[in-house]
């Protein structure tokens, strides 16, 4: 009985369901009006809209502009997919094509293009406060000489799904993610988006620190779009090579180190340590004889009380079982939701749990083998029972790498006190990942 119930709670910690929110104020009505400002039109210039494609194939149309000469900021979830951009300034008719990027912000859902064919003035970000009800307002896609705008105003600046965004009135349409969002001073408040928050959709944007951020902390060597969604031979062959990851917490350092049995989950933990996804999040679950888990984007900006932890990349991995990896202490796994909502067992595409565990005897891993229907190997059963783990998970979750040094860490992390969340109540955060060549 106490394994069952033991299952239970890894299956409701794993779920990465959303809860209910309750339902907010909609949003004021957008209003138009027309500008015949010269500076206006003089930015209109400096912003795109644009189709995405995988070969010859269209897939997204969005919007976005300029943040330096030859740099374009738009919506990562746009264009993930794509291995180019075709784009058109708001102020002509010339398309331009964009296939190489210099930065990636999955968690805020931005991504920076760089297109060498091209060059305009960026616009102006726009870093203080903004004043409550503050004009807010976007420029329609159209030609002709008259700017037309579509203004609204600010609500205020909140944390939607574990990400500060500003919450507009103005009327964000699927085409249109990725423009700029304008204030009166003609400076830029944020990019923008659209998402269902408390059962309608609504308008935000995200704040221009952000873009600011990404933009000060771009690669100097592009890379092409089709490797944000593809690993080339190339890049799988210097993954298999790499010696480890070190995990810098802020109780101190872990090691690891990832398995090539398990390519699609190595590659991909690869890809988010050096967009520096995993930097600042936190050890947002914590369970007691059995481990610690991290990788959850909404932990980034949570605040003491928030519900955090239902939240991943915006994509899964195909579950991948191997024998012969199997639930040690120290191993390292990918959480999912539980089978009733996930058929084919698919695993969460970020987060990640490292296993202190507990010894087993005889007996709960008999029960264990009903109640999973698992035949545990002799190897497994003597290793449960002499050093320990976590036997309950093998064969339904899948292992993709183990700690080489610093398990003492993690059980320490594992001590912490928690709230009825497993979440710590004093925050533990993983505060950078390092890969070792």
């Amino acid at each position: 009985m106490k394994n069952f119930v033991l299952i239970l709670l890894i299956s409701l910690l794993f779920s990465c369901n959303k809860k209910e929110e309750k339902k907010t104020e909609t949003v004021a009505p957008t209003l138009v009006q027309k500008e015949a400002d010269g500076e206006w039109e003089a930015i209109r210039g400096s912003i795109v809209k644009f189709d995405s494609y995988d070969g010859d194939r269209i897939l997204e149309t969005g919007q976005g502009f300029f943040i330096d000469n030859n740099l374009i900021v738009t919506t990562y979830s746009v264009v993930k997919n794509t291995t180019r951009v075709v784009f058109t300034p708001l102020n002509e008719t010339k398309t331009y094509v964009a296939e190489k990027y210099v930065a990636i912000d999955r968690i805020n859902d931005l991504v920076i293009l760089q297109c060498d064919s091209i060059s305009r003035t960026p616009l102006e970000l726009h870093f203080d406060s903004v004043p409550q009800s503050a004009k807010s307002m976007y420029i329609l896609a159209e030609s002709g000489k008259t700017v037309q705008l579509f203004t609204g105003k600010v609500l205020n600046r909140a944390k939607v799904k574990g990400n500060e965004v500003f919450r507009i009135t103005n009327r964000v349409r699927k085409s249109f993610l990725g423009m700029p969002i304008f204030l009166s001073n003609r400076k830029v408040l944020g990019s923008a988006f659209s998402a269902i928050e408390s059962y309608e959709e609504q308008s935000f944007a995200i704040p221009a620190d952000y873009i600011d951020n990404l933009y000060k902390n771009r690669s100097k060597t592009p890379s092409s779009l089709a490797s944000l969604s593809r690993v080339d031979e190339k890049t799988a062959a210097e993954n298999r090579n790499i010696k480890g990851l070190v995990l810098e917490t802020t109780a101190g350092n872990i090691i690891i180190r990832l398995f090539n049995e398990t390519p699609e989950y190595r590659d991909n933990f690869i890809r988010l340590a050096k967009e520096k996804y995993f930097d600042g999040l936190l050890f947002h679950r914590v369970i007691a004889e059995f481990g610690i888990q991290s990788g959850a984007p909404d932990s980034r900006n949570a605040g003491k009380g928030d519900v955090i932890g239902f939240k991943g990349p915006g994509y899964t991995l195909p579950a991948h079982f191997i024998p012969s990896l199997y639930h040690k202490r120290g191993m390292i796994g990918s959480p999912r939701k539980p089978d009733n909502k996930n058929e084919r067992l698919r695993s969460d595409g970020s987060q990640f749990y490292i296993v202190t565990g507990r010894k087993y005897n005889d007996i709960e891993l008999n029960e264990l083998e009903k109640q999973n229907k698992y035949k545990f190997s002799a190897e497994q059963r003597e290793y449960y029972k002499t050093i320990g783990g976590a036997p309950h998970l093998d064969g339904s979750y899948t292992v993709f790498g183990e700690v080489v040094e610093g398990i003492e860490i993690a059980d320490e992390i594992v001590k912490a006190e928690t709230d009825d969340e497993w979440r710590p109540v004093k925050d533990v955060r993983l505060k950078k990942m390092r890969i070792l060549k």
